[in-house]
């Protein structure tokens, strides 16, 4: 790592990187990975890096670079610097730990992460390097190594692979997440989705497991907390909860209370969290100009409640609130239901115009590989668990959901399939549709018929 960081800064002063510079480094899909020595050397000249997602739209792509006015655009297209992955705990880590660490310098940003545009084009933040290194204390020393399989462009795992070379641990990086991978490493940082595939992995084949799962992104249901425990016994799951503004807000160990970590205090304003952290952004840019977070609590719009013990319960975003009859209905809480369902791989519920309801909750299925899902069973699970306004009245099927780049599903483009007729589902009653992962889609008046499938 050390001759790797060295290389990248070799070639990033020669393209007139200078301190207190903006860089975009623009990575193709196969050699994502090749940025994390050029971060590491920008931060040690003193300039601070955005790592673009190569799937972006062209309007999301310009619309970022329009915000964060670079200075230097940096194609990084596996240009001759040694592999940026160690499996080790001694030197390729060590020098990468004090590129990480760099302490001294002023606090300028060092990081411009973009939100994850699960909701609307992304947004470019600025970070320091100090905001991070509290959420590394605070989440700890890992079991080494330290697999992070997902792109960096997504902060949930380059969080994950600098807290590793933070603490001096081996670092494994991959573009996209294979269960076997997580086989040889001691820790593994996972969104939901994946630890369901890593589960079902061990529930077909038996085998070495990670110490330490470290799964964020998005809520972990219950069923897949009870699974884990009954099939990975020897495995620590840490879920935390956090956000691109807030970093690392609270965590929860093997099913415990979620709680904030040292540093964060948190408060309710009429049922919305808000969030006052020393490990908050400094602001966002737009067209270049930073517009300062300001100090006290801010908040990204989360609904949460607060026991008496100081437990948190996160409810899911205000903004995915869907008024349906006259009634709020929380999208994340029909998800979490729906994600209990056998066969089930993962679920978006949405709003759809419906002349007389204003919206109709609306939910679309993705079945695990080979799994067979029936509306039955789906409306079971929202009888049993859920109120009658809360329970969805269309039911469509997909053979794989949108996707951001961290693997968590995109709920902006799976709501702007809904209203445009370009979202590859059809209803469960559809003929042809079977309900089950690689279905085709039907034609786009059947994706997106208006009526109510009951």
């Amino acid at each position: 790592m050390a001759d790797a960081v060295a290389g990248a800064g070799t070639h990033l002063r020669r393209l007139g990187v200078r301190d207190g510079d903006r860089v975009v480094l623009d990575a193709v899909p196969r050699s994502r990975w090749d940025v994390l020595p050029y971060l590491l050397a920008a931060d040690r000249i003193g300039a601070a890096s955005l790592v673009a997602d190569p799937g972006w739209s062209g309007r999301e792509r310009a619309a970022v670079l329009a915000d964060v006015a670079a200075d230097v655009v940096v194609p990084v297209d596996g240009i001759d610097v040694p592999e940026p992955s160690g499996t080790g705990t001694g030197p390729a880590a060590a020098p990468a730990r004090t590129a990480v660490a760099a302490a001294g310098r002023v606090p300028g940003p060092f990081l411009f992460p973009t939100t994850s545009g699960s909701t609307g084009t992304p947004t470019v933040l600025a970070r320091t390097r100090r905001s991070w290194q509290l959420g590394f204390d605070a989440l700890g020393a890992l079991p080494g190594p330290v697999l992070v399989p997902g792109p960096p462009s997504s902060t949930l795992y380059l969080f994950g692979a600098l807290h590793a070379l933070h603490h001096g641990i081996g670092l494994l990086t991959r573009g996209r997440f294979q269960p076997a991978d997580a086989r040889t490493a001691g820790t593994v940082h996972l969104v939901p989705a994946q630890l369901s595939a890593l589960l079902d992995e061990h529930e077909r084949r038996p085998g070495p497991a990670p110490a330490v799962i470290v799964c964020g992104g998005a809520h972990v249901a219950p069923s897949v907390r009870e699974r884990c425990t009954r099939l990975l016994p020897d495995t620590t799951l840490v879920e935390y909860y956090g956000s691109a503004e807030h970093s690392l807000i609270a965590t929860r160990y093997d099913g415990g209370p979620l709680r904030p970590v040292d540093g964060v205090r948190l408060e309710l304003r009429d049922g919305v969290l808000w969030v006052d952290t020393p490990q908050a952004v400094l602001g966002r840019l737009r067209a270049g100009v930073l517009e300062p977070a300001g100090p006290g609590a801010t908040t990204v719009g989360d609904r949460a409640e607060l026991g008496a013990d100081g437990a948190l319960t996160v409810l899911g975003r205000a903004s995915a609130t869907i008024s349906s009859g006259g009634a709020l209905v929380g999208a994340e809480e029909v998800e979490q239901v729906l994600r209990t369902v056998p066969g089930v791989a993962d679920v978006v519920v949405a709003g759809t115009p419906h002349p007389s309801l204003g919206m109709l909750v609306t939910a679309v299925v993705e079945p695990a590989p080979g799994a067979t899902v029936t509306r039955h069973a789906l409306r079971a699970a929202a009888r049993d668990a859920l109120s009658p306004a809360k329970r969805p009245r269309r039911w469509l099927v997909t053979a794989a959901l949108p996707r951001l780049g961290s693997g968590k599903p995109a709920r902006a483009a799976v709501d702007a399939g809904l209203r445009d007729g370009g979202l590859d589902a059809v209803p469960f009653d559809a003929p042809g549709s079977g309900a089950r992962r690689g279905t085709g889609a039907a034609p786009p008046d059947a994706q997106t018929s208006g009526r109510s499938h009951r």
